[in-house]
């Protein structure tokens, strides 16, 4: 594949320095680092080697600088990450959720992004499990992926987060899967309601913690936000863990925009791609002063050690291994070599015998490689 002609890194090292002039007051130091980083990727600064090849042909590769602002950096993360999510993928219809932040919420994320980035994580995640758990919509535990974007089109600051989640959850017993309708998994508006008590739940105490500082007319900014419709939408189902596959590659690890988007990088401006999705996705080329398309790129550089990729539910790392095996299980699917590994030293017994057809292959009782999660004998 042609390399881009330019990149991000042009960019910071063309307007690098009146960008840090007019606004590093106002930035952090994760978003300083960042830039500094992108802009030393994969030359002398950083180091490197020479390939020598038996022709006598040499090649310089210079190092990365594995910052997860840089596009040239995420790529090979994303390759293994997507790897290990295909094996936990199951037999089902799978949905995608979006939860939105509302613009006053957006606007103090950015003096407060891990506090306000977390609640959203937070208030999402415990949404769609309450909703799901609820014998009137679902009545079951369900497992997903939620993955945090902040960025729109044109590099605005636009929180939200993405959740991949199955068709369907493990009923309350465990006993048995209990699948959601294949055109409809649950209720926006219902989804909506809880999420916005669930958001200005938390925004309150942590308010009364400190943790987001002083804010002129806290109770009238509550009362807006009360009134305001918060938006979640589910988009077109996913038809299947191909399509989950394809979404999960190309959404999960990107940064706010890729190098080739880039159009022209000159003395003045930054020129780049964009979809206008208010004229059905055309394609659209925008141009902004270096420095201003600097400050809404650092919008989007996360603080150091946030974690914008999260599992919930019977995916949560905790227990993921015996209720995905257990998912498994009632799917009719047959473990994989994983599942085998993983959940060996937590069977009872592991019982063969001879096929009664043939006499020679050996029968594996599946259920006693599971560990139940209600059994506690």
């Amino acid at each position: 594949m042609e390399r881009p002609r330019f990149g991000v890194a042009d960019v910071v090292r063309a307007h690098g320095a009146a960008f840090l002039a007019a606004h590093g007051g106002r930035t952090t130091s994760d978003q300083r680092r960042a830039l500094r980083d992108i802009a030393r990727c994969r030359t002398a600064a950083l180091g490197g080697h020479v390939e020598v090849y038996a022709c006598g042909h040499e090649v310089v590769a210079y190092n990365s600088c594995r910052t997860r602002a840089c596009g040239r950096c995420v790529g090979h993360k994303s390759r293994a990450w997507v790897d290990a999510r295909e094996a936990e993928l199951l037999p089902v219809p799978y949905f995608h959720v979006v939860f939105t932040m509302p613009q006053q919420l957006a606007r103090l994320a950015l003096g407060h992004p891990r506090v306000l980035y977390d609640l959203l994580f937070r208030a999402s995640s415990e949404t769609l499990q309450q909703v799901a758990l609820d014998e009137r919509h679902l009545g079951a535990e369900i497992g997903f992926l939620s993955v945090l974007h902040t960025w729109g089109q044109t590099l605005t600051h636009h929180p939200h987060v993405h959740c991949v989640v199955p068709g369907g959850g493990l009923a309350r017993d465990g006993g048995r899967w209990v699948p959601s309708r294949a055109s409809f998994f649950l209720p926006v508006r219902v989804l909506s309601a809880v999420y916005r008590g669930k958001f200005l739940a938390h925004l309150k105490r942590s308010y009364a913690r400190g943790d987001l500082g002083e804010i002129d007319d806290f109770a009238g900014l509550l009362d807006e936000l009360y009134r305001t419709s918060w938006v979640v939408y589910a988009k077109r189902p996913f038809g299947g863990p191909a399509q989950v596959l394809r979404y999960l590659a190309r959404y999960t690890h990107r940064i706010a925009i890729g190098d080739r988007r880039i159009v022209d990088v000159n003395e003045r401006n930054v020129s780049f791609s964009y979809k206008d999705y208010n004229d059905g996705g055309a394609a659209r080329v925008m141009a902004l002063d270096g420095s201003e398309f600097l400050r809404r790129f650092v919008q989007h550089v996360l603080p150091g050690g946030f974690v914008r990729i999260r599992s919930y539910g019977f995916l949560a790392n905790t227990h993921r291994t015996n209720k995905l095996a257990l998912a498994r299980f009632h799917l009719g699917v047959l473990p994989t070599a994983d599942d085998l590994v993983e959940l060996r030293d937590e069977a009872t017994t592991v019982v063969t015998r001879a096929c009664p057809t043939c006499g020679l292959g050996t029968l594996l009782r599946r259920v006693l490689l599971i560990k139940l999660p209600w059994n506690t004998s």
